[in-house]
């Protein structure tokens, strides 16, 4: 899977669909997680806070093209910061999508009197299970994960999602996963600093 996929599961640990944080954290994290599978693949860099669009072929994802073009689209914001605002009312619909796309989730919606709500359900406990344990497992091992299990941690510490990853994990596998962030290669280690700041702020709003 990819990272705003992984994440979204994470995040979304309950198996009627529910999130495990607060909208805003939930998009801030997938809004990052967008971004950092395009700093992986190339077409992004972050520096000092800002982003740069960088030459390549088009994404292999729908998902990540239509992003970028986004980004291209409105090319006089450039900072990381407003990105992730921009995207964040959007990302858990879009990652849902394309979850639902694949077949690991199904999108069920509920009308109420007053609005109606959609939750993404898994398709298979275990593949909702899958990758929290699979970041556990990693932890365990002695080698270090690769970089987007990196930036995986990284966007879980972030946005509070620590303990559901780490709940029954022993001292050593949390000190490897506290080593990782900042580990990762500087784009994608500032994207992580100002996804926290963010979900901060957010949190200082109410």
């Amino acid at each position: 899977m990819l990272i705003a996929d992984e994440f979204f599961l994470i995040a979304h640990g309950d198996s009627r669909g529910r999130a495990r944080l607060n909208p805003t954290a939930t998009g801030l994290g997938l809004a990052a997680a967008l971004l950092g599978e395009l700093v992986l693949s190339g077409r992004i860099t972050v520096d000092k806070g800002r982003l740069s669009i960088l030459d390549g072929p088009p994404p292999a994802d729908a998902l990540a093209g239509g992003v970028l073009a986004h980004l291209l689209g409105l090319r006089q914001h450039r900072t990381v910061r407003t990105w992730l605002g921009l995207l964040a009312g959007t990302a858990a619909d879009a990652v849902g999508a394309r979850l639902s796309r694949s077949g690991v989730v199904r999108r069920q919606e509920k009308r109420g009197l007053l609005r109606t709500t959609v939750d993404y359900v898994a398709t298979d406990l275990n593949a909702l299970a899958w990758p929290a344990t699979r970041l556990l497992a990693l932890l365990d091992r002695p080698h270090p994960p690769a970089v987007p299990d990196a930036l995986l941690c990284g966007l879980v510490s972030a946005t509070g999602l620590t303990r559901d990853v780490l709940w029954h994990a022993d001292p050593r596998a949390q000190h490897r996963f506290g080593v990782l962030r900042p580990a990762l290669p500087l784009p994608l280690r500032e994207l992580v600093a100002h996804t926290e700041a963010a979900v901060g702020a957010a949190v200082l709003r109410g």
